[in-house]
Order: structure tokens, then sequence, then C-alpha cells
């Protein structure tokens, strides 16, 4: 079950059965066979891809072009698909079946490439429990988190709960999402107000993302068994409510995502886990859309966030193109997603006081950090401290788990730092 999905023997063994299954399928057979129905297929097969791939982004909602290989294993199944349809009549059974063989194995190939393109199941296991909804390793619920807490001893981890955080001033219908509380979180009454970041994934998952696949809690726990327990409180947040349900954590015809996440959240938090309630030991994180979310959610939203680490985020929210954009995402209200554009937002904001944060890129993506020095500059000339740092690896989990590992000890400081001029909020506006 721990096999990896992304690289090593599994998913070679299935590209070489998968290609063998596809050439039994095809065959020698019969001089019109070879003639006629193998240019067919190859035709059919590359014809269909290329009408697949072109509308792929729109369709899909996939904002980075999908790399050739997958478009390879997609004409590959589909070629399978065909070899079954126009053989069948003149194909033995077992011939048959191995077309209907070749079908589920490439198919499963084709997905595993998108797969290991994202980084998204790094092994057999992660994608059942996924599939099972199987709870996270560690992960507790509420009541079983009531023993345990005000204790004197610190306990050698945080505690991961599962929390139901009730949608009251955005009524945006989220999944169950997660919440890290540190060491120091069970002292109880003797521990200090602890900080808070939201933790916000991509377009496609759930609250858990960051939990399997961005080793999040594994970072946390590393930084507080160095700190006598000390670390921030995490929250897993759901901005898209279900897995394919991209809002870009702005509020319009998808839901109120963004109500939820500067509202609904801290208003929870702060009541139930006793977190501090000064926006200056606030702090969003996110990769790819999570990313985008996090700047926009620091610049529009300074009262409640001030620090954000921005993980290949775009430079605003998208959908698309420009005008599925505007659709998707507003309705067609070109002044809401105007409000939602960090470039425009923060000049019209002005000079922001004490806000910072990290823009982290990959070296595959020259897109993201052109993006990201363009938004540094900008955030500059409104008093925002920002830094861009690229670092090795590309558009995946794999890349974005050690990327806010590099990011959290300067965060943390960041956290900390309270400024004498920043108040705590008295209450969540409704």
């Amino acid at each position: 079950m721990n096999v990896s999905l992304l690289g090593g023997w599994l998913p070679a063994m299935l590209d070489v059965v998968a290609v063998a299954a596809l050439v039994v399928a095809v065959g020698w057979r019969d001089r019109q066979w070879r003639v006629r129905a193998v240019p067919m297929i190859v035709g059919g097969a590359t014809f269909g891809t290329l009408i697949a791939a072109y509308p792929a982004a729109r369709l899909l909602g996939v904002t980075d072009p999908l790399p050739f290989h997958v478009w390879l294993w997609f004409g590959a199944a589909l070629a399978a698909l065909i070899v079954l349809a126009a053989g069948w009549r003149s194909a033995r059974w077992w011939r048959r079946g191995t077309a209907v063989v070749a079908i589920a194995l490439t198919t499963l190939v084709f997905a595993n490439q998108i797969n290991q393109f994202v980084g998204y199941y790094p092994t057999i296991s992660a994608a059942v429990n996924d599939w099972t909804h199987t709870p996270l390793p560690g992960q507790e619920s509420m009541s079983g988190l009531a023993h345990d807490a005000g204790t004197a001893k610190l306990p050698p981890a945080g505690r991961l709960v599962a929390v139901n955080i009730p949608p009251a001033y955005s009524g945006f219908r989220h999944r169950q999402e997660l919440v890290y509380l540190p060491p120091i979180w069970f002292r109880g009454r003797h521990r200090p107000t602890l900080p808070v970041v939201e933790l916000i994934g991509g377009e496609r998952g759930g609250p858990g993302d960051w939990v399997r696949l961005g080793n999040a809690v594994q970072t946390s726990d590393d930084y507080a068994r160095r700190h006598h327990g000390y670390a921030p409180i995490l929250v897993f947040a759901d901005s898209i409510a279900r897995f394919s349900n991209d809002t870009e954590c702005v509020n319009g015809p998808r839901g109120n995502s963004a109500d939820h996440l500067y509202q609904d959240i801290p208003q929870f938090i702060e009541h139930t886990f006793d977190a501090s309630r000064n926006p200056a030991q606030w702090a969003v994180a996110g990769f790819s859309m999570g990313g985008t979310c996090a700047l926009d959610l620091v610049v529009e939203h300074p009262s409640t966030f001030t620090h954000f680490v921005d993980i290949s985020g775009d430079l605003a929210p998208n959908s698309g193109d420009p005008a599925q954009t505007l659709a998707d995402l507003y309705g067609g209200n070109v002044a809401a997603e105007q409000a939602n554009e960090p470039l425009l937002v923060m000049p019209a904001h002005g000079r922001y006081r004490g806000v910072s944060g990290l823009f982290l890129t990959s070296t595959a993506e020259p897109r993201h950090q052109h993006e990201a020095e363009e938004l540094s500059q900008a955030a500059a000339k409104v008093d925002i401290w920002s830094q861009v740092e690229v670092f090795p690896g590309s558009h995946v989990w794999q890349f974005a788990g050690p990327a806010f590992a590099t990011a959290y000890p300067w965060l943390v400081n960041q956290l900390a730092a309270v400024p004498a001029h920043r108040e705590a909020r008295s209450s969540k506006p409704a």
C-alpha cells in the first residue's frame, strides 16, 4: 500500500504492461486489418487526442497545460477503445478480452500520469485513504481533545482535530475542516496566546491536503520540538466546498468562500481555542490557488490577516481565460472582479502597516516567477515587505511541502513580533 505512484517500479511496470496489452490487442491479423484498420486506429486516436487537448483547460479547469506524455497516454487509451470497436466482429474472444484489458491499463496509466504531474497521490495508500475518507493519522474529535486540555505536561507532539465550523457569516457549505494544536496549547491557562495560520490548498482537493501532501503537521511538530512546544495554531481550511469547485477564495456564484475564510474561521478559532485576536498574529499560507488566496486575503483584509506565504500563486484569481473567469467567479460583475485583483487592491488601499509576505516558486515555473516579481514590486510601493524566492522543483505538492517548511521559521517570527500599534479585534463584522 505504500508503493510510490510518482516513480519507481510500479509506474514503470504499468507502462510496460499497458503497451504490451495494446500491441497484443492490435495484433498482426490479416492484410486488410493492417492496411485499413491500423491506420484508421492511429489516425482516429491522434485526431481525438488533439480535439481533447485543445479545450482541456476550459472543460477541466486546468490553468497549467498538461505535458505531452499525459496526452500520449490519453491517445493510447483512445486507440485501445477504437481497436475494441473496430475489431469486435473479426477478433477472437481472447483478443477482445485483451483489448478490454488494454483499455483499462492505458486509462489507469493516463490517470496516474496526471497524478504524477500534480503529485496528488504519492502512494497507493494515500489514494485509497482519500477515496474511502479514512481519517488522517492522529486525527481526533473535539470530544477526545477535551480530556487532555489543561495538562501540566507537554505532549510530545501537537494534535490534529476535526472541526465543524458554523458558516454563520458566509453561508458557505464547506466540508469538515482540521485544526492543528501545538504541544504548548495543552498547558491550558499557562499557555501563551497563540498566533494562527490558515492553510489553503489547490483548486482541486480538500482540507487534509496540507497534512497528507504538504507535511504541515510534521513541519510544525519539528519546530515545536526545538522551541519548547511552541508553534502557531494551524487551520486547514476548506475554500472550495467540494473537490472540483474552483472558488479562488472569492465571493461569487461558487459560494462565499472569502467570507468563510476571513470571518467564519477566525471567529470560531478565537472563541474555541482561545487564539490571538490580534491581526498581527494571523497569517495565510497556500499553494497554487491557495497561494493566490493567501496574498488576496491579506491585502483585502489587513484587519484580519497581516502575513502571507504565497507558494506558486497566480497574479490574480482566475478560472481560465478572462471571459471565463469573469463569468465563473463573479457572475459577470466587473466591479467584484476588480475588488479581488491585488494589483488594483493594493494601490487603492494605500499604505499598509506591518504587512509582510513571501513569494515562493519553483525553477520550472517562469510565469509564476515573473508574476511574483510583479506582485512584490507593487507591494513595496504600499509598504508591504515581501521577498521572492525560487527553489528547484515544479508545480507539485512535493515542491510545496518543503517550500512551506523553509518559510515556516520566518513566518513564526513574523507572528511573534507583535507591533504595539496593532490592536486586537473586539469582534468580527457581520
